[in-house]
């Protein structure tokens, strides 16, 4: 039998030719999740049959412990099928996954391991990392086994203590001595410069404290989550339209460039902290995030029917100093403009 392919689509080039990725790639489980919530919206076989497909081509990534991305890689695909179809066999490949994720957690330092050890960094973690906890929880709730929920809590708990500054913005990587388990370096890698707020890291801060808050109920990961949204909402390099530039800091502003991404992820999170809140702090959230939500709906960053390589946004950025997908479309700010027009559209 022939291997099936396990080619995802990434993003476009500069002649508007698709990108693909492997399945080894980090962003390989945005699309397929994205066909899931296309079929729980819609209900069109043809979606399923394609969300099953797409699925199917990371399976193998359960097996894969040199990542600390199978959140974003499994359960934006097979969870997302598991919660809407309960595909048969989807539940056996998380929890696989979810094992294969936490050999990364280093107890010593209470983080899990970002990227390997490299030039400058014996143990990275990066903020991105928070969004991989939902995995885990899921992989507690379903096995019973409390060393999920520990290395979870662990995680989020040393990265309030040393990812945030005093204004609740956060760094993009701390490294940490393997040894010692102290913190060797706080700098960037896809931001502006180590000091500065790069947009989409804070938003999955955001992001990844609500869920943990959800997750745990610990008043802890609700306030560190409410400082941050108030960070982002209020930080007078806040874009009117509420679409952040790539870089809260960037010294090119006002014609930085914005990041689709990032505003999509912000989004989504805000609606779902709109419901852990009071009644008014709640609208002020959901107030934002319906204007994020209507502008990236406008012409500005929808894109047209048959163009912008057939993804759905435009304008997004991945990494500026990495020159890599500057103002092009990504699977991920698809996904979280799916999730959010979803979550949005269950409270109307």
């Amino acid at each position: 039998m022939k291997e099936k392919p396990d080619l995802l689509p990434r993003t476009i080039d500069t002649t508007g030719t698709l990108v693909t990725s492997k399945s080894s790639w980090w962003c390989s489980g945005f699309f397929p999740g994205s066909l899931w919530y296309l079929y729980e919206f819609s209900g069109d076989e043809n979606f399923r049959a394609a969300a099953v497909d797409i699925t199917s081509r990371i399976e193998k990534e359960r097996n894969n412990t040199g990542t600390h991305d199978l959140g974003f890689m499994l359960y934006c695909s097979f969870g997302n099928g598991l919660r809407i179809s309960n595909e048969e066999g989807y539940s056996n490949v998380l929890m696989t996954g979810a094992h294969s994720l936490a050999t990364r957690y280093r107890p010593e330092i209470g983080c899990i391991q970002s990227w390997n050890s490299r030039i400058g960094w014996q143990c990275p973690v990066i903020i991105d990392n928070m969004m991989n906890l939902e995995f885990l929880m899921w992989a507690f709730r379903h096995s019973g086994d409390s060393s999920f929920y520990n290395i979870c809590v662990t995680h989020s708990d040393t990265t309030i203590n040393n990812h945030f500054r005093h204004d609740y913005s956060s760094y993009h990587v701390v490294s940490y001595d393997t040894i010692t388990g102290r913190v060797e370096k706080k700098q960037t890698h896809q931001g502006y410069s180590d000091e500065s707020a790069w947009a989409r890291g804070q938003s999955w801060g955001l992001y990844g404290y609500t869920v943990m808050y959800r997750e745990t109920g610990l008043q802890r990961y609700l306030d560190q989550a409410l400082h941050i949204a108030d960070f982002m909402i209020n930080h007078p390099n806040m874009p009117e339209d509420m679409i952040p530039y790539w870089d809260f800091n960037a010294p090119d502003i006002p014609d930085a460039k914005r990041d689709a991404s990032a505003g999509a992820v912000m989004a989504s999170a805000l609606i779902e902290l709109s419901g852990m809140v009071d009644s008014v702090k709640g609208q002020s959230y959901l107030k934002v995030a319906e204007k994020q939500i209507r502008t990236l709906s406008s012409p500005e960053y929808l894109a047209k029917q048959g163009e912008n390589g057939n993804f759905i946004l435009k304008h997004s950025v991945g990494s500026i100093p990495g020159k890599s997908e500057v103002d092009v479309p990504l699977t991920y700010a698809d996904y979280y403009f799916i999730e959010a027009l979803l979550r949005y559209r269950k409270l109307i």
